[in-house]
């Protein structure tokens, strides 16, 4: 376990999910001390957050939240003094919580244009928040960067869903850099995927075809993460680390607690060469799966049944958004009703 100069990671927000989010924003100071490590001072502004919504965007931010099987922190630092940066982070949960779907985009350009994507992409979250399957989802998010590609507007995205019945964790990687898995059973990291198996970054071509694999996570099972800030740091020699370097860092830290990962990775990597971390954005996720499953009252689902009927009354407005319908496949329909169905998922695509 690392002890020595941890910083506190931000603070777990508990709540009965899926129909209540109970969100910690905060602000986050962002500097690196060569013997303090890595230091964030954060100021709380609570936000309470119904299901069916999604939380995120491009701002500073440094927080953690538990829903749908998943306990989740998250922290972002735009560049410099920017008030948003191209790193884009999104959370969502579904009316019954058992989808949680995560999504961390590197995109190519800032200030407007980056904002514009930004929305387009809380967009389709909100669009697709019910859906398990999230190949449609990325094929719109590719057609919505190749319409911005003329304003040299792309991006490199993860993509993950987690499906708490089965533990399964679906993942699409559009040429961001790898993920690292945590193994409880093991005590090991790894990186997730295959380096000769990459899809294109998104915007680059009208009509691709993105592959998606998925894993079952076990309790204390962690996913890390990250934009390429951290993989284009150098280490000690000067050297880049890349995605090996930062793999063999997270090994070195051990069995660290993953509220403080994040901050102990952080001021590892600043400690290591002078400019590390403060010549882009910066942005890096943990999600650990908690083993718990998702739970609501008779209240809950009537709460969550009306504001879906509401999304489909507003849809008659032509210039409205799309009601977040759900696959129509018994693990998801069924399963809201009898959980056993929803125990029968599997991925089409498996690798």
């Amino acid at each position: 376990m690392v002890q020595a100069h941890a910083p506190a990671g931000p603070k777990l927000n508990r709540c009965r999910v899926p129909l209540r989010w109970k969100w910690s924003l905060a602000v986050a100071d962002f500097h690196v001390q060569s013997e303090r490590g890595y230091n964030a001072g954060l100021i709380e502004a609570p936000q309470q957050m119904q299901c069916m919504e999604v939380w995120g965007g491009s701002r500073l931010t440094a927080q953690g939240v538990e829903f749908g099987g998943l306990d989740a922190w998250v922290y972002s630092k735009p560049h410099g003094e920017a008030h948003s940066g191209g790193d884009v982070y999104y959370a969502s949960s579904c009316a019954t919580g058992r989808i949680s779907r995560l999504l961390l985009a590197d995109v190519a350009g800032h200030g407007k244009s980056a904002a514009s994507a930004a929305a387009d992409l809380r967009t389709l979250m909100r669009r697709f928040v019910n859906r398990l399957d999230q190949a449609e989802f990325v094929r719109l998010m590719n057609g919505q960067f190749a319409a911005l590609s003329r304003a040299g507007i792309f991006a490199t995205a993860v993509v993950t869903t987690f499906f708490s019945p089965t533990r399964r964790l679906m993942v699409c990687n559009a040429g961001h850099p790898r993920p690292l898995l945590y193994r409880a059973s093991s005590g090991r990291w790894d990186l997730l995927g295959d380096a000769a198996f990459s899809n294109i970054p998104l915007g680059i071509l009208q009509v691709a075809e993105y592959q998606h694999f998925d894993v079952e996570l076990q309790p204390g099972d962690c996913l890390l993460g990250y934009t390429d800030a951290l993989i284009e740091s150098c280490d000690a020699d000067g050297g880049m680390l890349g995605e090996e370097g930062l793999l063999r860092i997270v090994r070195l830290l051990g069995d660290t607690e993953p509220s403080k990962l994040i901050g102990i990775l952080l001021g590892e990597i600043g400690e290591r060469y002078p400019q590390n971390l403060s010549e882009d954005d910066v942005t890096v996720f943990v999600a650990r799966a908690n083993g718990r499953q998702p739970g609501c009252t008779f209240r809950d689902k009537a709460q969550a049944f009306a504001r879906f009927a509401g999304s489909l009354l507003r849809s008659v407005d032509p210039r409205a958004e799309r009601p977040p319908w759900p696959d129509l496949n018994l693990a998801n329909i069924g399963g809201a009703i009898v959980p056993a169905l929803g125990r029968r998922w599997r991925s089409r695509r498996m690798r």
